[in-house]
């Protein structure tokens, strides 16, 4: 939108609970590193839709605890390891499941 760097900081100020000096460092952050934000928002919703994607393989035996600790025990990944670690989970617990 062409912000400048103050715009920027008013309108972070003026609609969220954070205060300026903080507002002030996100949004240098922004200008430092720009994909970085929208990196965040694309890990966000490939978690999300792995976590839809278990939910409805493993029905009532999907047990959110034990998804977070898989998609977090091996550390950072890239998504599309994550995914395939993600999927190859699936089908183990399937199995499990039916035992």
């Amino acid at each position: 939108m062409r912000w400048d760097r103050q715009k920027a900081i008013d309108f972070m100020v003026e609609n969220t609970v954070k205060q300026e000096l903080e507002v002030a460092a996100e949004i240098d952050r922004y200008i430092v590193w720009p994909g970085q934000a929208l990196a965040y928002k694309i890990g966000q919703l490939k978690i999300s839709e792995l976590r839809a994607n278990a939910k409805v393989a493993l029905g009532d035996k999907f047990d959110v605890r034990d998804f977070h600790h898989e998609l977090l025990k091996d550390g950072a990944l890239p998504l599309d390891r994550l995914e395939a670690k993600m999927n190859a989970w699936i089908a183990s617990e399937k199995v499990s499941a039916s035992r």
